[in-house]
């Protein structure tokens, strides 16, 4: 990619180490790699129990580790969602690429792995989350959510305009991609397929399917949960507390919703996507958050005990939206293993960013602790790579671009 030099020899030194990290040492393989590159929003490390085992269960993201390698020191140059996909998309940080926020439109002009994947001959195909104000180039296919999207009931955008599509978006996104593996690419062409999902993020809605999923399970409470901000006036002026009725919404973050009840962003929740379930959809939301709601407004609840209460309903909510990724995710997986494509394919599962599941108090992931700045990343490769395990080399997501290119032979 021709980047300039600063960024050359830093993108160069990450292709090197993550060529070497992933096994350039393999067997003779003619056939051209495909690439499935599955990236979701605000998924952080501390919920996939290939990295952390405390909180949830992610057994088929945990397939992908196994059946390949775990980074375990993998950052985002800038961890927030439009600039973190511009630096995966063109190797280059963000004072680079020109996409410094999540207001301005992203250049599509410049060089971008997509477009040099093309030119070796693949095809690629963008489905999902793009959220960069602008309209994807050098893809042969692309279905894309505006703006954040929508969890239920969202619309997409395609070359032919914008279309509503009934169900949950992880689920359709996913449908999407399979689709278009079966139906809509030329099988006797390399592929790489870009999917890009919605969730986990804020409000956290789940699949009906998964409503009762972790509500008897208690989360760890984070040793630094109660953090002193003594000292660090920009972490005491943070809006990313739950303890904050401000910054952790009652109705559109926990779904508290009940008449008479007016918070901050109560009518974002009422409006958006409460007001997008269909009837079935809302009568099993309804019933399964009212005996919820009911008893939160009889505890009374203040202080630490209404700390600690938002929090265990945030982790269920968020982990609920995990369950449902990981379960599309086996999807994929599974369609590639019956198709006998998993011998000739790399998949890769990571986030745009990490995220605060109650470190320092806090949800989001505008401050660059670790916890926000990391993201998971593992990789399935094929038998014919030797690596195996852990990476605990430093990467990051510019690294990426480089990275599927050399696993495409492509210049």
């Amino acid at each position: 990619m021709e980047l300039n030099q600063n960024n050359l020899l830093f993108t160069i030194a990450g292709t090197a180490l993550l060529a070497s990290c992933t096994g350039t040492e393999k067997t003779v393989n003619t056939k051209p790699l495909n690439i499935v590159y599955i990236m979701t929003d605000d998924h952080t490390r501390q919920m996939m129990s290939c990295y952390d085992k405390r909180h949830i269960e992610t057994p088929n993201l945990d397939r992908i580790a196994n059946n390949g390698v775990r980074f375990t020191n993998a950052f985002v140059a800038n961890s927030i969602s439009a600039p973190s996909r511009a630096c995966l998309l063109t190797g280059k940080h963000s004072h680079k690429n020109g996409k410094i926020d999540n207001i301005t439109s992203f250049d599509g002009s410049q060089q971008t792995v997509q477009q040099l994947l093309q030119q070796a001959g693949y095809q690629t195909a963008m489905i999902g989350k793009w959220h960069l104000d602008s309209q994807p180039t050098h893809f042969d296919y692309w279905t894309i959510l505006p703006g954040q999207g929508h969890y239920y009931q969202p619309d997409f955008i395609t070359p032919e305009g914008r279309k509503n599509h009934q169900g949950y978006a992880t689920n359709l996104i996913t449908d999407f991609g399979l689709d278009w593996l079966e139906n809509g690419r030329d099988k006797k062409k390399p592929f790489c397929l870009f999917l890009h999902h919605k969730a986990a993020h804020r409000n956290w809605m789940s699949d009906t399917t998964y409503l009762k999923a972790y509500e008897d399970k208690t989360f760890e409470l984070p040793t630094n949960f109660y953090d002193d901000y003594s000292g660090r006036k920009a972490a005491k002026m943070q809006e990313m507390s739950i303890a904050s009725d401000r910054d952790m919404d009652i109705v559109n973050d926990l779904k508290m919703l009940r008449p008479g009840v007016s918070t901050r962003l109560s009518e974002q929740y009422i409006q958006g996507e409460y007001a997008r379930l269909d009837s079935a959809q809302k009568t099993k939301w309804d019933a399964h958050y009212q005996p919820i709601i009911d008893a939160f407004y009889a505890s009374g609840l203040q202080g630490n005990e209404l700390a600690e209460w938002k929090y265990q309903r945030y982790m269920r909510d968020y982990a609920k939206t995990i369950k449902s990724l990981d379960e599309n995710v086996g999807r994929i997986l599974d369609y590639l293993e019956k198709n006998g494509m998993l011998e000739n394919t790399v998949v890769i599962y990571t986030s745009d960013q990490g995220f605060y599941m109650g470190e320092h108090g806090w949800f989001d992931k505008r401050f660059m602790y670790e916890e926000s700045f990391s993201t998971p990343l593992v990789m399935w490769l094929p038998k014919s790579y030797k690596k195996r395990g852990d990476i605990p080399q430093l990467v990051q997501n510019i690294d990426f671009a480089p990275t599927m290119l050399e696993l495409a032979g492509a210049p």
